[in-house]
């Protein structure tokens, strides 16, 4: 049946697709009296048959795309499938009680984790996860449920989640997977922040998407409009073929800037910069005429895996960002963990308000052997490229003084190890947290720059979660009061001397990029995929104009006012 969604447009592009349901399946089991045990045991056998060949499809798949070390992690599964001890305890149970194959599995899988999970041995506490995810893909066949695979996915597909986590977005083939839909999220969740990485369209926080969308149903994804239509009619198949084909012409105009630098019509130049999750979003920056890397976020190399990175590991991602950039600039964050972004292996404690909670340099601030291997890493790749250095969720000057202690710490510790860092490195701070835009005239005589992160700016200055969509009409940036916040932070550095930048999703919006340039915003760090529209947008704006509709904006009362005020100063364009 035909139907339409609304949701957030989050990522540009136009798809049409199947349908594919990235959704936890119930693997809830009851306990049953059985009869025939053999054809119970011949249940069991049949489903664990099916996981191991899953299991060494998925192997292969992963040792071909992604090396042998990941892959080995599925020969520890395939190991817990063959382990007589679990199967044989399973198979016992099944034949004394007369129950059914998927609670005695549950039943002897649970006492196993349990034991395993209380030894104090890292080794045996992974041998529980394994069992857990084992028995998980057992069970799922014994209740004939599919557990999907994002990985394993192999026709061009439109995802349809509640949401996805920063690991199944990574797991996302781009060859296949050309665009998804969530019941949750907003522009700024990090699924939204993902897609526009990938450069696939993306629609979140529609409410209802896994509720209306069968596995197969054709579906239309309008990542400009913000739509999803289920089941289209062949003339809107049509419609949105030819929309989908202006698109992709008005992004041949705009590559045509990919080369020119980023000028006013008045000629007054500022500096177009990507956020990128790994090495790999390089290319994207460099076919987008990306004059820098503005946010270079690290917590991509802790996240979907079972321990560290390693200082050389770290090392050789940080080197081929600064390598692939030839010299210019590339800001990168260091750790931004908490808040929506955990990882398992550091076992933090569940709080409250992770937001609000012991996240980003507060963690680092207290685990110093985590950051200080970061921070090696970072000085060694140092010489490599143009690298700027960057705290994330500083609230303090006490905070930046601690951070940077410990950099000069390793640095000289380097030094006198013989290794080589450069000299040049700036040092700068992500302006998120009020306190410390209201305290930037402070701040900006010791650190090099800021970076405004307008996605937690806003949040914590209007009390919102950005995550929840009873709120979210909370999430203003042309709020008066946030740009107040941005003017403070961008006078203070340019008294100092010293360079503003922003990197939160505010620098990529269409409506704010006029605000932006009248405020005296330095540099403008977005999704790689939106720089040469902004140049595009900016080549018709004037410098003396966009100031004075900023000193008119800060003026205003509301966001709605602000918003006319930029779409009447921009449509006599």
């Amino acid at each position: 049946m035909t139907a339409m969604l609304n949701g957030i447009a989050a990522s540009n592009g136009i798809v049409i697709a199947k349908a594919y349901r990235l959704i936890e399946p119930d693997l809830t089991v009851s306990k049953k009296s059985i009869e025939d045990t053999e054809t119970e045991l011949a249940r069991l056998d049949n489903a664990v048959k099916k996981a191991q060949s899953e299991l060494e499809a998925i192997r292969e798949k992963v040792k071909v795309e992604q090396g042998e070390d990941k892959a080995a992690i599925f020969d520890a599964h395939i190991l817990v499938l063959n382990d007589p001890e679990l199967l044989g305890a399973v198979q016992e149970k099944v034949k004394s009680e007369n129950i059914n194959a998927e609670f005695a599995l549950r039943e002897i899988a649970d006492m196993f984790i349990t034991m395993f999970e209380q030894m104090d041995n890292e080794y045996m506490k992974e041998r529980a996860a394994d069992i857990r995810d084992v028995t998980k893909r057992v069970i799922s066949h014994l209740l004939n449920v599919q557990i999907p695979n994002p990985s394993m996915i192999s026709e061009e597909v439109i995802v349809v989640a509640e949401d996805l986590t920063p690991s199944d977005t990574a797991q996302l083939n781009r060859d296949f997977v050309k665009g998804f839909t969530t019941d949750i999220g907003g522009r700024t969740s990090h699924s939204a922040i993902m897609a526009r990485s990938l450069e696939i369209p993306a629609v979140v926080g529609t409410k209802q998407a896994t509720g209306s969308i069968q596995n197969g149903d054709i579906i239309i994804l309008d990542g400009l409009k913000g739509e999803v239509h289920i089941n289209p009619t062949p003339e809107l198949i049509e419609q949105y073929e030819k929309a989908a084909e202006a698109y992709a012409q008005q992004k041949l105009e705009w590559a045509k800037l990919v080369n020119e630098k980023t000028v006013t019509a008045d000629g007054h130049h500022v500096e177009l910069a990507a956020n990128i999750g790994t090495p790999n979003d390089l290319s994207g920056v460099i076919s987008n005429g990306g004059e820098a890397v503005g946010l270079y976020r690290t917590e991509f190399l802790y996240m979907g895996r079972e321990n560290l990175p390693s200082e050389d590991e770290q090392f050789e991602s940080y080197k081929a960002v600064l390598e692939g950039m030839e010299g210019k600039p590339v800001v990168v964050r260091t750790l931004d963990i908490g808040g929506d972004k955990e990882l398992p292996y550091l076992d933090l404690p569940k709080e409250m308000n992770p937001f609000l909670g012991f996240r980003a340099i507060r963690l680092c601030l207290e685990e110093k052997d985590i950051f200080r291997t970061q921070l090696r890493a970072l000085l060694r790749a140092s010489v490599y490229g143009n690298l700027r250095i960057m705290f994330p969720m500083i609230a303090t000057l006490d905070e930046f003084r601690a951070a940077k202690a410990i950099l000069e710490e390793e640095k000289a510790k380097l030094v006198q190890e013989g290794i080589q860092v450069s000299d040049s490195i700036q040092l700068g701070i992500m302006v998120e947290i009020p306190s410390t835009a209201v305290l930037a005239d402070q701040f900006a005589k010791e650190v090099d720059f800021f970076s405004i992160g307008t996605n937690d700016l806003i949040q914590y200055t209007m009390a919102a979660d950005r995550m929840n969509e009873r709120v979210s009409y909370l999430y203003q940036p042309y709020n008066p009061a946030i740009l107040r916040l941005v003017k403070m932070v961008i006078d203070a550095a340019h008294k100092e001397g010293k360079w503003a930048g922003m990197c939160g999703e505010m620098a990529g919006d269409e409506l704010a990029i006029p605000l932006l340039v009248g405020l005296g915003l330095d540099e403008f760090s977005m999704s790689a995929t939106s720089i040469l529209r902004a140049r595009s947008q900016i080549k018709t704006l004037s410098l003396t104009d966009m100031q004075e509709l900023a000193e008119k904006a800060l003026q205003m009362q509301t966001a709605s006012q602000t918003v006319e005020l930029v779409k009447e100063a921009t449509a006599k364009k």
